[in-house]
């Protein structure tokens, strides 16, 4: 019986290497997947013939971490601006916790506060730093600052005036340089690597094979663009660099040109980033958490949700934007989905955990079924009674017809239930829609100092009859046909919605309906 027993004992041995074997590779495979940094680069693209004019572009990225390093700039433990210190203490509890994260997936940490080499001559980082042997593609230049990428930054010049120095203090702070060392709420570990030279930053890059670099801290129109170590050389030089858009701040004082809010003017900086220099990211790629936002920035948050292929909403919002942010000291995020008609990134989207900060949602969307954990974010703002306006292919943004693959959601009750229309296809393309008030609305706020009758290009939505919760604002009409309500309000829950059918790309040309989208902002934002 013994030869048995041996069997049996060998049977089950090798029964549990079998299970042990499996667990192991399940796990390290879960660990690969945790290790992949998936990050969702955002730039902007200038539209041709348009002054000014740009497109947001995004894109997202599998990057590998031991070939990333995040670099930490000039987070000191105190400016010459007090206002500037404030901001850096509130910034960096929650960038300790963003590169705390990138250590554990293996993330290369450099510490870059200028100036205050001294003070870590004997910490391990800084021979980490000094130790990396000369790069034999040392490039010619990265000692030294860099003013401008390129021509075509120089020319563009500067969204803001930061000649004063930025200090929006007052009285205004004197210029001084009290910095001894970085900020002690940005733990340094040992195996961490501590610099403020190009060269020796550079050398380590190479050193660890690193070709993806983020930067974040102070200032984003100073240093951080900069600095030998910074955006514009970096990305000159050839690496794959990218600013944490949500972790910096500018120095700006809002009393020079253009005489914005001071967060106003840090957002024109990140968008001269995005255009000229190199794309962004959002903390949210490593936290899961909405982006971080200064106390003090009080200005209301107005989030674009565009993804749609038809009317180019993804060239007009970003204007309109710009214009709600300089015209009326509004803060604007567009979350800027696929505008292509079919491909595997059709029914992809990220950023709307953003949401859980905002104070309004314009919705522009056409026939997307959304990740379901996305499409969360925007149930749950709406559960919570944040206002909503809906443009044109909003009507049907959510009913994909079945086409969004497994774990993404259809909302096809959208149009019915939160805007209260009832959108059952269209007149043919070509005759003008000749646009009015609806019989007896009044004096709505968001008619206000709107000259009507209005003319519109795009084809004349068939809406009718709408909820009986929905209150008819204009109307439009086309030869031959029954007018259709184009504008109408309803209430979905405690949320103040608005829609519009209207929103061709001749619309955003008309300042009439520009002027109506701006008052169903601040109705629906319930402001002044």
């Amino acid at each position: 019986m013994k030869p048995l027993k041996l069997k049996a004992s060998a049977s089950m041995l090798f029964l549990w290497i079998l299970i042990a074997g499996q667990l192991f590779c399940g796990r390290a495979a879960a660990q690969a997947k945790d290790a992949i940094l998936q990050v969702h680069l955002r730039k902007r693209v200038a539209l041709p013939d348009t002054p000014d004019g740009y497109r947001f572009e995004c894109q997202t990225a599998q990057w590998n971490p031991a070939e990333t390093a995040i670099i930490v700039c000039d987070m000191w433990d105190r400016h010459w601006c007090q206002g500037a210190s404030r901001r850096v203490a509130e910034l960096a509890p929650v960038m300790n916790r963003v590169v705390s994260i990138a250590r554990q997936k293996g993330v290369l940490v450099i510490h870059a506060p200028s100036d205050t080499m001294d003070f870590y001559r004997n910490h391990p980082g800084r021979r980490i730093a000094r130790d990396a042997p000369r790069a034999a593609n040392l490039p010619d230049g990265i000692a030294k600052w860099c003013n401008w990428k390129d021509k075509a930054e120089e020319q563009a010049g500067y969204p803001i005036d930061h000649s004063d120095g930025g200090c929006d203090c007052e009285p205004k702070c004197p210029s001084s340089l009290p910095w001894t060392r970085q900020i002690d709420a940005i733990e340094i570990r040992n195996r961490d690597a501590i610099s403020d030279s190009g060269v020796e930053i550079w050398n380590l890059l190479e050193q660890r094979k690193v070709k993806n670099v983020v930067l974040m801290g102070v200032h984003t129109n100073m240093c951080i663009l900069g600095r030998p170590f910074g955006l514009r050389n970096l990305s000159r030089f050839g690496k794959n660099v990218v600013l944490m858009r949500d972790l910096t701040d500018a120095m700006y004082n809002s009393a020079m040109p253009p005489e914005v809010n001071h967060f106003t003017g840090v957002d024109l900086v990140v968008g001269h980033v995005e255009r000229y220099v190199c794309p962004t990211i959002a903390s949210t790629d490593l936290t899961g958490r909405p982006p971080f936002r200064f106390v003090e920035d009080q200005r209301p948050l107005v989030v674009f949700l565009s993804a749609e292929d038809e009317y180019l909403a993804a060239e007009t919002l970003p204007g309109f934007a710009r214009e709600l942010e300089l015209e009326h000291d509004l803060a604007c995020q567009i979350i800027q989905g696929s505008t292509e008609k079919s491909g595997p990134d059709r029914h992809e989207i990220s950023g709307m955990e953003i949401l859980a900060q905002a104070d309004l949602a314009i919705v522009y969307a056409r026939r997307r079924a959304f990740p379901v954990e996305q499409m969360k974010h925007l149930r749950d703002y709406l559960d919570r009674g944040g206002p909503l306006i809906g443009l044109r292919t909003a009507s049907h943004a959510f009913d994909s017809r079945g086409s969004g693959p497994a774990g993404h959601a259809d909302w096809p009750a959208f149009d019915a239930d939160v805007l209260g229309g009832n959108y059952h296809n269209h007149y043919g393309a070509g005759p003008v829609c000749t646009v009015t008030r609806a019989a007896g609305v009044g004096n709505h706020p968001i008619l206000a100092d709107v000259r009507l009758p209005l003319v519109s290009n795009g084809s004349l939505y068939r809406t009718s009859p709408l909820a009986q919760t929905a209150t008819p604002l204009l109307v439009g009409v086309i030869p031959g046909q029954e007018p259709e309500p184009v504008a109408w309000t309803n209430r979905y829950k405690q949320s103040r919605i608005f829609y519009t059918s209207l929103g061709h790309p001749d619309d955003f040309r008309n300042p009439q309906f520009r002027k109506l989208l701006r008052n169903a902002v601040v109705w629906a934002l319930d402001t002044p």
